[in-house]
């Protein structure tokens, strides 16, 4: 956890609503200059930051609509913090609790250097990436689809259907077969459905995937190649790793980036007692994904590395040596994306 520590002449709290800014501007001495509710509008932000923007900082919680009020920032000149939601844990602990009260509180917490910061993500990228959770999201639905033809086959007792339908080859050689195997003309129609709705999501995840690896491309070429270099990761886990990241220099050692990804616990302790690993939570779930689906896919079809790890599950069990696994890899991008050196499997298997 990092707090923002730099000072300023004024400290602009704002609890941040999708229609409307509470805003809370004090001075270094901790007198309240202004505490107010406005219209979440640009101009209704910018008249009441106006005569204290030659020194001011402005700070919000990392909730859904935070985009605007950054970039708003960032163009006219304007410090921004962002504050970890999970970590302030001052605005969520007080016995009364409303936008007036967490205002104050966002704008003493600043004045403080106790806003536990969060990263600002910069508008460039962050709509692509934006874009490629979406496509996680249709990936996920057609999945949703794909189970549901499966498991409706097994619901009737009914042969297995001897192809992954997941390939739309292998769907297009089936045809009506698909349909008709299921006798009953509801779920004939049932599957009909599914299976249209996949052959959309193929077209529309297919025409997603080549605009955003096209937009990886102009963003950071060189990044998004070193990490194809890994086994395992192909272009949809580079992409996300890719648009995740952002810059691997904005983690100051490889143990924060290991924790930012979820890919290490921490030890909970007090007066020398240990009661259990905490934060498993905290981080970045779609890195957490990327690394542990990268993890399954650098052993496939390859006997030299499933030897290797042989090895670690006998000694630790195949979950923990999936994850261990997962967190060398992510250990190997940090270093990767650092030094702009492709993936050395010789010296990932030898230590």
């Amino acid at each position: 956890m990092e707090f923002y520590k730099e000072e300023h002449k004024y400290y602009c709290g704002v609890d941040l609503h999708a229609r409307s800014l509470y805003i809370c501007i004090m001075d270094q001495k901790g007198d309240k200059l202004f505490h107010r509710q406005v219209p979440a509008k640009r101009d209704a932000f910018l008249k009441v930051i106006e005569p204290y923007r030659e020194d001011v900082a402005v700070c919000v919680e990392c909730m859904f609509c935070w985009y605007w009020v950054a970039d708003l920032c960032s163009e006219e000149g304007i410090t921004f913090v962002l504050g970890h939601a999970l970590y302030m844990k001052a605005i969520h602990g007080g016995k009364a609790k409303n936008d007036r009260i967490d205002s104050k509180k966002i704008a003493a917490l600043l004045r403080g250097g106790m806003i536990p910061v969060s990263y600002v993500y910069p508008g460039k990228m962050r709509s692509t990436r934006d874009l490629f959770r979406r496509r996680m999201h249709f990936m996920w639905k057609r999945a949703e689809l794909l189970s549901h033809i499966q498991n409706t086959n097994s619901q009737y007792n009914l042969p297995e259907i001897g192809v992954k339908i997941a390939r739309p080859a292998d769907r297009r050689r089936l045809g009506d077969d698909l349909i008709s195997r299921f006798p009953d003309p509801s779920v004939q129609k049932s599957i009909e459905t599914d299976a249209t709705l996949i052959d959309v999501y193929d077209k529309l995840l297919d025409d997603l995937e080549r605009y955003i690896a096209k937009n990886a491309v102009a963003h950071d070429a060189v990044g998004f190649y070193l990490l194809q270099s890994v086994p395992g990761i192909g272009r949809t886990l580079g992409m996300s790793i890719l648009y995740e990241i952002h810059t691997i220099k904005r983690f100051k050692s490889v143990q924060k980036f290991l924790s930012y990804s979820r890919l290490v616990k921490c030890m909970k302790e007090s007066a020398g007692k240990k009661y259990g690993k905490i934060g498993s939570k905290i981080g970045n779930a779609y890195l957490k994904w990327a690394f542990c689906e990268a993890a399954v896919l650098f052993l496939k079809g390859n006997k030299k590395r499933q030897a290797w790890f042989a090895r670690l599950e006998k000694k630790h069990g195949k979950g923990k040596a999936l994850s261990i696994l997962a967190a060398k890899i992510g250990r190997a991008v940090y270093f990767m994306l650092l030094r702009k050196h492709p993936f050395d499997e010789e010296k990932f298997l030898s230590c």
